[in-house]
């Protein structure tokens, strides 16, 4: 990070002071390894000692100073007296938006996630404020509290003088590395991705993908493998109780535990056990249901959506241990397989889990091109035929888990008990209050899931399905690739709500033949939209109807019509679309109004002389639209963002 970056990060930081000591450590006593519980400095007054960083070594002697990002791992080797301050503070911008920051390319964190160390060319100055902080800080009165603040803010100042005057060398700490270190430590406390994006200044979003990209697993998969591998050696290497062993590695609940061990390993911690002890026997005798693997092994359905855990093999052939033992299991799938086919009319074996691929020829069944539903009254279940399969799901699930897809969910009327986090400011937002958050859409937390005991799942894309389809039974909708309107018949079809559906697709296409009416009536129809969003640096252009920030109300549902430069794309991109165009360019792009996605935090272009020239800016006809509001793009967002942008084009003033 440049040192030019730093200085106007610290011109918008809030601050909190957190702790100031003095440290003597006598030489003949080792700190250790030592875990920055928060960004800091440390500045060396005595003595001399080697500092260690996250495995980057600096040689100590009076007056250097060190920077550490929270998370960071500390070492200090000292052959003498040793006397330190260690001040720890947080930062933040005063404006922070963290979710979006993608906009703007900003570093995440920075500066608090650099490292550094230099020795200052006038240390003096920088000790008479650390010296000054550490005795207003010891009397802990509101008015020196205060005044604390006031002297770190001078603190940084000098400092960033004298780093000036250095160009001193920093570094970003990798948060991959940081995030690997601390699950290794603490795996046995109670761990999230959003606890450990946090723990080092980091989105979750970002940290989740630079894991993922350098070890190959999330860093909740980590986590549960670093568990489950610490269990595995118990097992395997001590007679400890097996709530011990949960408890050792992280688990409160051994029922939990042994479910987790299950699903990742393939059998039971306590087979698991007997069979590294040499006492077992193999895990598949067909008669001993209770200790079938439920792993990744096997291709598994769901015999009762009521225990998630209860399964009878699918599929593909199993190998089995003697010719007598597989001829009881056929006898007994085809006993199953009568009695069903006598219960229901159809010999069909359906999948709540991962599916055949093959639809149900039940002629009252209603099917989509995606998704479609049958009831079973006699178990008060519905087979859902999805692109994984015939999915069994309860006719009238209670405890229902939906990822991202929340606001198709709520206008059909279901209130879930979960969901991936939302907006604070998106349309439909208060009707989710008191719903549990799981944290971003596309990485659960399948522990998460697993407490909240669901009886049905939704979810957005194949790896949240492959993450939660052995938990419950899980429906997934292929969003990107329909229309609002097929994905609203899709979800309807797992509730049994196709009515409701068809109601609230037969008022939305009044309420856009009445708004394009209206707009028509106003001579707004055939006038152009742009829709952009970004600052200073270059302004994103949509340039599709599947971008979102408005693009499905303004483009698809009013059908109304970009510059032409624009529009030439729109007209054949399919897929969400838009180019970043420079400030110098950026009026070619603009219609007779624009539509501009904020954000806090988002430039401030009034001052910008371009800016202030495009005629449409000019003469009143730009419209702010929150980045929250417009983000989704489902039946309920729809309907209020139509209202918002048909009420702001009817105030604006006209374009001739």
């Amino acid at each position: 990070m440049k040192l030019n970056e730093q200085m106007q990060y610290w011109n918008y930081a809030a601050v909190k002071v957190l702790d100031i000591r003095r440290i003597v450590l006598k030489k003949e006593i080792q700190q250790g390894s030592y875990t920055l519980p928060a960004a800091c400095f440390v500045y060396s007054i005595r003595g001399s000692a080697e500092l260690q960083l996250n495995g980057h070594k600096y040689r100590s002697e009076p007056f250097f100073i060190l920077h550490g990002a929270k998370g960071s791992l500390l070492n200090i080797q000292n052959h003498e007296d040793f006397e330190y301050i260690m001040l720890y503070y947080r930062a933040f911008r005063a404006f922070p938006n963290y979710r979006k920051r993608w906009s703007q390319g900003q570093a995440l964190g920075a500066p608090l996630s650099l490292q550094y160390g230099f020795t200052p060319s006038s240390p003096l100055k920088l000790l008479r404020y650390l010296d000054e902080m550490e005795k207003v800080w010891a009397q802990q009165s509101n008015l020196n509290l205060l005044h604390t603040k006031s002297l770190f803010y001078q603190f940084i100042h000098e400092l960033m003088v004298q780093l000036a005057a250095q160009e001193g060398q920093t570094e970003l700490v990798d948060p991959v590395k940081q995030t690997l270190e601390y699950i290794h430590q603490h795996y046995r406390e109670q761990v999230t991705l959003d606890f450990l994006a946090e723990q080092f200044n980091f989105s979750s979003r970002h940290l989740s993908m630079r894991f993922k990209r350098k070890t190959g697993y999330s860093p909740i998969d980590y986590l549960i493998q670093t568990r489950i591998g610490k269990a595995q050696d118990l097992l395997a290497h001590s007679d400890a109780k097996l709530g011990d062993i949960a408890a050792e590695v992280g688990y409160s609940d051994v029922y939990y535990f042994s479910r987790i061990f299950k699903k990742h390993v393939g059998m039971s911690p306590r087979l698991y056990q007997k069979k590294k002890k040499g006492l077992g026997q193999t895990e598949d005798r067909p008669l001993q249901v209770s200790e079938s693997s439920i792993g990744w092994a096997l291709k598994s359905r769901y015999i009762d959506y009521d225990n998630h855990y209860r399964y009878i093999n699918g599929g593909s052939t199993m190998k089995r241990k003697n010719s007598s033992s597989s001829m009881i299991m056929i006898a007994i799938l085809s006993l199953t397989m009568l009695l069903t086919a006598c219960s229901s009319g159809t010999a069909n074996t359906l999948s709540a889990g991962e599916g055949t691929g093959a639809n149900s020829t039940n002629s009252s069944s209603s099917v989509t091109s995606e998704t479609g539903s049958q009831v079973n009254k006699d178990n008060e279940t519905r087979t859902v035929s999805t692109i994984k399969g015939d999915v069994i799901v309860p006719a009238n699930p209670k405890r229902v888990v939906v990822l991202y897809l929340q606001g198709d969910v709520v206008a059909l009327g279901v209130k879930p008990i979960a969901t991936s986090d939302v907006y604070d400011g998106a349309a439909y937002k208060s009707e989710l209050e008191g719903v549990n958050s799981l944290g971003t859409w596309f990485e659960p937390n399948p522990e998460a899931v697993i407490d909240l005991d669901p009886d049905l799942i939704i979810v957005p894309s194949e790896e949240t399905y492959n993450t939660l389809k052995n938990i419950a039974p899980t429906v997934y909708i292929p969003y990107e690739k329909m229309t609002t309107e097929e994905r609203l018949h899709s979800i309807a079809s797992i509730f049994g709500k196709e009515k409701e559906a068809e109601v609230l697709i037969d008022n939305l296409n009044s309420k856009v033949e009445e708004s394009k009416k209206t707009l028509a009536d106003a001579g707004i129809l055939d006038k152009t939209i742009s829709i952009i969003e970004g600052g200073l640096k270059g302004m994103v252009v949509v340039e599709s109807k599947q971008f979102g920030r408005g693009s499905q109300a303004v483009y698809e549902y009013l059908d109304m019509k970009a510059p032409k430069v624009v529009q030439d794309k729109i007209d054949v991109v399919s897929d969400a679309a838009g180019s970043t165009i420079s400030m110098e360019v950026l009026p070619e792009y603009i219609g007779d109004y624009v539509f501009r996605s904020v954000y806090e935090g988002a430039d401030n272009l009034t001052d910008n002389p371009i800016w202030r020239n495009i005629k449409a800016v000019k003469e009143g006809r730009l419209i702010e639209i929150d980045f929250d509001f417009f983000y989704y793009s489902d039946i309920y967002s729809i309907n209020k963002q139509l209202d918002f942008v048909v009420d702001k084009l009817l105030s604006a003033p006209r374009a001739h």
